[in-house]
């Protein structure tokens, strides 16, 4: 065995085991002779997460609909609505990629908006579900933003892969839907 491989076996032996004392430091329960604080000395206990079943997309569909149609009855819900039946049948250039600064893109391209609120029978908001980081870098989802953006129509989007609760996701939508005036 030459030297090289020699450190190369103890740096294993050594990680090896100071990967064990971590574990067992974590994983151990506290002896039960140490002196336990009273309740005025002790740190706030913070309940760990109750483990979290992932949602189908089925399953954050129904999510979304139950709250906007709950949370925002004045507004009429609608799914799955394609680009081109918000924006038209627009082929414009515009940028999305530092790259490639001027390309054109098709409205058909786009990703069809999750949800659309509608008022009175005109479009007033734009509610987007996506998976990981979607709505930054998937080409579907930013043309559909950008077309968004072009009819002056508010956008917003939830990413799945989070845990959206109740309360943030109807905050979000409020805070969107105020500050363009509809709420």
């Amino acid at each position: 065995m030459d030297i090289k491989q020699f450190f190369s076996s103890v740096a294993r032996t050594i990680k090896r085991e100071v990967t064990s004392e971590i574990n067992k430091a974590k994983y151990s329960q506290p002896s039960t002779s140490q002196a336990q604080p009273t309740p005025s000395q002790s740190q706030p206990q913070h309940a760990e997460p109750a483990f979290r079943r992932e949602r189908t997309d089925a399953e954050w569909v129904a999510y979304f609909k139950e709250i906007l149609t709950k949370e925002f009855p004045q507004y009429t819900i609608r799914e799955n609505v394609t680009v081109q039946e918000l924006a038209g049948n627009l082929n414009e250039e515009f940028q999305l990629y530092k790259s490639r600064p001027r390309q054109a893109y098709k409205a058909e391209w786009g990703q069809p908006y999750s949800f659309v609120l509608y008022e009175g029978g005109i479009a007033r908001g734009v509610v987007m579900l996506g998976k990981g980081h979607s709505h930054d870098s998937n080409v579907k989802y930013l043309i559909a933003r950008k077309y968004a953006n072009r009819i002056q129509l508010p956008y917003i989007n939830f990413y799945t892969q989070m845990d959206n609760e109740r309360d943030y996701v109807i905050a979000r939508i409020k805070k969107l839907m105020d500050d363009a005036g509809f709420f």
